[in-house]
């Protein structure tokens, strides 16, 4: 009963999260669009003008990717659909999973590649994919397997991929909206100035926030860059948590993230692009670190001890522990 209830208070609280950060992106799209209008205009119809405008923009390019990113995604790792003759396993877990998660069975596609990795995509439940690597197939047993393909439909089920998209939407549009302002401040100097005859400080006022809409739009782009990535970690830890609740055996997957974790296999296919749609960061091998602000995903050592604490057992060893950090 206490498991139960740690589960429910766990991925309400990673909802409550990821929707807190996505509020502070609209909150530094705001600013920053009304910093810079009132700067190139000196009226607030112009701040509020500009702030439209970039999410036009940002909405407009994410329409093609809406409807047609899942294909370029799956393109772009070289997956290739595979049949249920082909995988009698594999679908026959993921059949299992969908069931009970009550969604369509999704697309299902192999990537060739050594590693051992999945990830899903698509706009919703009813227009999904999942692809798995020929290493997760040939390395995990079928509990291991049930816990990373359940992290994967959750995915489908809890709309990250639809979050996703939001959250790219705003960060594309404060990117758009702070590289016009820069560039059109680089190649003309600014926008219109009061007269000299202004006796109400507007001038003053307008020159203070023309700098401040600078350093803004230099730094608006890493802190919602910092945000998107902070919420693609919060919404790693809820798939585990919905893992669970899918397949009711948190041991599988605490295993399939403890096998990650010792392997060193290099993902051919992995790029930046899409390092963030996987079950583990396929850039990890890389060299890449998975504990600073700057990381996809949460080190394997917190998911597992998140998982722990869903049963309540005790945390990994500090010994144990290190080595599985040091590899993730």
């Amino acid at each position: 009963m206490a498991a139960s209830a740690t589960f429910y208070s766990e991925k309400s609280a990673n909802v409550r999260n990821s929707v807190f950060l996505v509020l502070v992106l609209l909150v530094i799209l705001g600013v920053l669009g009304g910093a810079i209008g009132y700067a190139l205009t000196g009226s607030q119809a112009g701040a509020l003008g500009a702030i439209v405008i970039a999410v036009i923009i940002g909405s407009l390019t994410s329409v093609a990717s809406y409807f047609y990113g899942d294909k370029l995604v799956l393109a772009a790792s070289s997956a290739k659909p595979i049949t249920e003759e082909q995988g009698p396993q594999l679908f026959n877990v993921i059949r299992e999973l969908t069931i009970a998660a009550g969604i369509p069975m999704p697309a299902v596609y192999i990537i060739q590649d050594d590693a051992m990795n999945a990830f899903a995509t698509g706009r919703d439940p009813n227009h999904s994919s999942i692809a798995i690597t020929t290493g997760l197939l040939n390395v995990m047993n079928r509990e291991e397997l049930q816990g990373v393909l359940g992290h994967e439909l959750s995915h489908v089920r809890n709309f990250d991929i639809r979050f996703s998209l939001l959250v790219g939407v705003l960060v594309g549009s404060v990117a758009l909206l702070s590289s016009f302002f820069l560039r059109y401040t680089f190649w003309f100097g600014g926008g219109r100035r009061s007269n000299n005859n202004d006796s109400n400080g507007s001038g003053v006022i307008q020159l203070v926030i023309f700098v401040v809409a600078i350093v803004l739009a230099i730094l608006a782009p890493i802190f919602t860059k910092l945000v998107q990535l902070a919420v693609s970690r919060q919404r790693e830890y809820l798939a585990d948590a919905s893992s669970v609740e899918l397949t009711r055996n948190p041991h599988g997957l605490e295993s399939a993230l403890a096998k990650l974790a010792g392997d060193t296999t290099v993902m051919k296919e992995a790029n930046p692009a899409t390092q963030h749609m996987y079950f583990h960061n396929p850039l990890m091998k890389l060299g890449a670190s998975s504990s600073g602000l700057f990381s996809t995903h949460p080190p394997l050592v917190d998911r597992i001890n998140r998982l722990r604490q869903l049963t309540g057992e005790a945390p990994m060893p500090p010994d144990e522990a290190s080595s599985i950090g040091a590899a993730s």
